[in-house]
């Protein structure tokens, strides 16, 4: 019972001087940090950014069934992904913050 009343003591004590560390932080004038992007606009950045990302998707499947292999490009191939990769990334992104997953 001593060890644990001893350990529960150096806890509080550690989280009162964090506390008092805060404070002293933000008496000196540090502020809180404040996203770039309001998080009121989240919703409406996952859709657009996902819609778009669907569309290259969705035209890079489009294509690669219909082109036969003599007409295929690798150039074309690899522009669609990686921009519809790009899109849907950061889609994905907006869509975590958005449920309230801070990545």
């Amino acid at each position: 019972p001593g060890q644990c009343a001893r350990a529960f003591e150096s806890i509080t004590i550690f989280f009162r001087l964090s506390a008092i560390k805060m404070e002293s932080l933000i008496s000196q004038g540090f502020q809180r940090y404040v996203s770039p992007i309001n998080p009121a606009v989240f919703p409406h950045l996952t859709v657009v950014l996902l819609g778009i990302g669907i569309f290259f998707m969705a035209w890079f499947f489009v294509y690669e069934v219909t082109a036969s292999k003599f007409t295929r490009d690798l150039a074309k191939e690899m522009s669609i992904s990686l921009v519809a990769s790009v899109f849907m990334g950061f889609g994905v992104l907006f869509l975590l913050l958005w449920v309230g997953i801070f990545v």
